[in-house]
């Protein structure tokens, strides 16, 4: 589908999300200027040189030093023979060497994917073939078969899938490359496996820290920023298949610039907590690229640190203008519960001034436990990967709402629509005149912005079905289900792909898990429909329930059933509870219902394992 290039993405003033909730210092609209990412990082390293722009492992990266990194880089990734157009991956976790590749591989027109470092080998072959990848940027450990540090660490091998790959060239690197700030700890790190470590005998492989070294002569490259891809990030989509999202830079600048918006404006010092892995497109945005647009620095760790650690880092590293942090609820409840932070880590207190939860709902008794015990800030976000990925969020700098997921950024338009049928036309678009509001208006939530990817990658029709042209302008079908509020707000109710149908009611799952959650006894929640086993109402609802502690062996399944059974529609309570020892979630933190519904006996039973 192709863009409408024209589009300025001026919201009207008189939308109603506008009216009671506004931050004062939010503009309801900006000017989103065609650049591309490496155009928007020389602007920024031009005003804040000097200026600290990375903290890793003991080791601080100014923006010039940060700069001269990527343009040497470039330089040498184009005498390799990378062109425009080129996919180089990127197989790491969060380091120096990713930031700097990433803007290494976009300044010459070719496509930076990375890949979660946690896959397994078919996983990882499978990025590799979907985005055609011609270069491979990874950790040495990763092509040691016989590394102690990869089996310890969990590390894939990949050398045996290398010779399947559309890869042709290798690059290596180690975590501690460029970590210059741990002197002999760096080798001694090494020794001891504590940094994984490993010999590379992939034929032709250069090494990263030898690339470095190029005299900067970085080739001019046009690219059309509205059309031209920055990155490819995987996604399940709206369907839940892998695919991978064709993000822009016209799309990855919009939305730094949105971030920045959204938190202020440009705030010279203030640090930004990386824990979420670059990959993911949450903080390939919000940490990576928002950071450079607010002028601030990265306080990144290679993979998520215990509490402790994160507390000592937070109360020891300089950050007079605060901190942001980004993440999924569970890591601002470790937060929240974790004891005597006053006490133990005064030096944290009032630091964690700019917080967003993403990945999911933010609970109001986690949110008002975390306010208490660090004395930050912390609101809801809204966002996936095929809106690069921000669109919403709650007031940072005054009252902002509970139970809902905040406000449009700038630029930035929602509506709810016909969950079948996106050529019924809009339910509510949130003007004045509108009057379809509440739970009984609910319908798919699609959005329109600047930051609205352009398409999936070799997947024109599943493009088409997820991106619609109404009014003059493209709108992305997001695959949640709900309903806005007569203040402009949006409440989720849930994924329109996991919707349970119980006699032909709709049931969401999140609904049901918030239900659970407000039981004292009930720590975490996760909701599926599983086929039912009498054959009479099509689908049964199950809940797999992890116990807080204190309770188990002190509540039962059935006696949790009966709780639901006096608090919610009969229709909507679990037909079965089943207690857990912990509920799985992903790298980011959001809760895995799949995986339990999938291995349940009754879903065996009915499609096989």
């Amino acid at each position: 589908m192709p863009i409408i290039k024209e589009d300025t993405y001026q919201v009207n003033e008189n939308k109603i999300w506008f009216k009671k909730w506004w931050p004062q210092s939010v503009p309801k609209n900006v000017a989103f200027k065609d650049k591309t990412l490496n155009q928007f990082l020389d602007e920024q390293v031009e005003k804040y040189g000097d200026q600290n722009f990375i903290w890793f492992l003991e080791t601080w990266v100014t923006y010039h030093q940060f700069h001269d990194y990527v343009l040497s880089l470039t330089t040498a990734l184009h005498k390799l023979g990378v062109k425009k157009g080129d996919v180089v991956a990127m197989l790491m976790g969060n380091c120096i060497q990713y930031v700097v590749s990433y803007y290494a591989i976009t300044r010459l027109g070719a496509i930076a994917s990375g890949i979660n470092p946690t896959y397994k080998p078919l996983e990882i072959l499978h990025q590799l073939e979907v985005t055609n990848a011609k270069y491979l940027i990874a950790y040495d450990a990763f092509f040691d078969e016989k590394s102690k540090s990869r089996i310890k660490k969990g590390l894939p091998y990949i050398g045996e899938i290398l010779g399947r790959s559309s890869v042709k060239q290798v690059i290596y690197t180690n975590l501690a490359d460029l970590a210059h700030g741990l002197g002999i700890k760096r080798a001694l790190g090494k020794r001891l496996g504590v940094i994984p470590t490993g010999k590379v005998k992939v034929p032709g492989a250069v090494n990263f820290m030898d690339l470095i070294e190029a005299e900067p002569n970085v080739p001019k490259v046009d690219l059309d920023v509205k059309t031209h891809p920055a990155t490819y990030i995987m996604t399940g989509g709206t369907t839940g298949l892998p695919k991978a999202a064709v993000l822009t830079h016209f799309n990855a600048v919009s939305n730094a610039e949105q971030a920045k918006y959204w938190l202020g404006g440009e705030k010279p010092g203030i640090g930004n907590v990386a824990v979420l892995p670059f990959f993911h497109s949450f903080a390939h945005t919000i940490v990576m690229n928002a950071t450079i647009a607010f002028g601030g620095w990265i306080m990144m760790f290679p993979t998520p640190p215990p509490t402790e650690e994160l507390l000592e880092h937070i109360e020891e590293l300089p950050a007079p203008e605060g901190l942001v942090y980004a993440g999924a609820e569970i890591l601002f409840k470790r937060l929240a519960e974790f004891p005597d932070i006053k006490e133990k880590y005064p030096g944290v207190m009032g630091k964690l001034k700019l917080c967003a939860s993403g990945a999911g709902p933010l609970h109001r008794p986690v949110r008002d436990a975390f306010v208490k015990n660090t004395g930050g800030n912390i609101v809801e976000g809204y966002g996936l990967t095929e809106s690069s990925p921000l669109v919403s969020a709650g007031n940072l700098f005054g009252e902002s709402p509970i139970g809902v997921i905040g406000l449009p950024v700038p630029g930035t338009e929602w509506g709810i629509w016909p969950t079948e049928n996106f050529d019924d036309g809009p339910i509510c678009l949130g003007n004045p005149d509108d009057t379809q509001f509440g739970e009984e208006h609910t319908g798919e939530i699609c959005v329109h912005g600047p930051q609205v990817m352009y398409a999936y990658l070799n997947q024109s029709e599943e493009t088409d079905d997820t991106i619609k042209n109404y009014g003059g302008k493209l709108w992305l079908l997001t695959g949640d289900i709900g309903f806005m509020n007569d203040d402009g707000t949006i409440e989720i109710r849930d994924r329109k792909k996991q919707l349970i149908k119980v006699a032909g009611h709709s049931v969401f799952p999140k609904e049901v898990e918030s239900m659970l959650m407000k039981h004292e006894a009930v720590s975490e929640a996760a909701v599926s429909g599983l086929p039912d086993p009498a054959g009479k109402v099509g689908e049964v609802t199950k809940a797999w329930v992890e116990l807080k502690p204190d309770y188990v062996g002190k509540i039962t399944e059935e006696g949790l059933i009966a709780w639901t059974q006096e608090n919610m529609t009969k229709w909507k309570c679990p037909a079965i509870i089943e207690f857990i020892p912990s509920v799985p979630k992903d790298i980011l933190g959001k809760v895995q219902r799949r995986i339990l519904q999938i291995n349940d006996p009754l879903w065996k039973e009915k499609y096989g394992s």
